[in-house]
């Protein structure tokens, strides 16, 4: 992402969803140093929030990116900052790493997870502008678009500063409504076929659930448990993913077209292949194509 692109954007769904990615030869390794991480299935080491990483090289990129998931580093490969490393490194400190002023790295190792919190609500405010069932609240989509993108602009200190969990609920209240507006719209369209489909709700334990093949047009499937669910060949368009836990989901052969508020995260953690479907807005993980996921 070219940051200036980021600070021109119109607050146009567009403009947002082709931007709010991560471009980590504008970032200072923020995601690298700022976040803690401990001895598990998708780390091989624990670190402390704050400090580097013994990857991270002077020029800030992974020393052993080419290497991470072989080498025990799989969590690395499944995060998405949504833009919000290079936004902090180029924008809110202006370019001056925390090497270059070690006296404002606290404070930017602070404003990351605020900034990248941020940029995640922005992706999910452009899914829903994208969607015409949620027509009616468009217009407190873009209001909502408008406020977050200001709060984004801020300085250092007022991001630091800001009430994350207040404003989440505020654009969670608009995600919740567009996901009623589509899913209403996909139960009509999928009437006539729908049969007695099975429901779902809000952070249901899905856990290794056997759903191969599964008709989930319009699942509410919202924080949903779907580690290692077989979800092959599974129909989930227009289901609300927001939130779901897809670690080693079977998605291969997969419609996952149109799904609500899908994230390249939850894509990069699930097992795919070249017969998955994605949304236009991600991109299929390289892992795939490889067959290391495979099972």
């Amino acid at each position: 992402m070219v940051v200036s692109d980021y600070n021109r954007a119109s607050g146009g769904a567009g403009d947002y969803q082709s931007l709010l990615k991560a471009d980590c030869e504008q970032c200072f390794g923020l995601c690298c140093v700022s976040l803690p991480f401990a001895v598990s299935a998708d780390f091989a080491m624990d670190k402390d929030a704050g400090s580097p990483c013994g990857s991270l090289q002077e020029d800030f990129r992974c020393g052993i990116h080419a290497g991470l998931r072989d080498l025990g580093f799989r969590g690395c490969t499944v995060y998405d900052c949504f833009g919000a490393g290079q936004q902090v490194s180029q924008v809110t400190f202006k370019s001056r790493s925390w090497r270059q002023a070690p006296e404002s790295a606290k404070l930017m190792f602070e404003v990351f997870p605020v900034m990248r919190q941020l940029h995640e609500m922005l992706w999910y405010l452009a899914d829903a502008l994208t969607r015409e069932p949620a027509r009616p609240i468009h217009a407190a989509l873009q209001d909502m678009m408008g406020k977050t993108k200001r709060l984004t602009q801020l300085d250092a200190d007022s991001i630091n500063g800001i009430d994350v969990v207040s404003h989440r609920a505020e654009v969670n209240e608009l995600l919740i409504k567009t996901s009623e507006f589509v899913r209403a719209e996909a139960a009509r369209l999928t009437k006539s076929s729908s049969g007695r489909r099975k429901t779902y709700s809000r952070g249901m334990d899905l856990v290794g659930a056997k759903l191969k093949g599964a008709d989930l047009r319009g699942a509410n499937l919202r924080g949903a448990y779907l580690i290692a669910a077989d979800l092959r060949e599974a129909d989930l368009r227009w289901a609300d993913l927001i939130g779901a836990d897809m670690r080693d989901a079977d998605i291969r052969g997969a419609d996952l077209t149109g799904s609500l508020f899908l994230v390249q995260g939850q894509v990069n953690s699930a097992k795919g292949d070249a017969g998955t479907k994605l949304p236009p807005s991600l991109s299929r993980p390289s892992h795939w194509a490889s067959g290391a996921e495979r099972r």
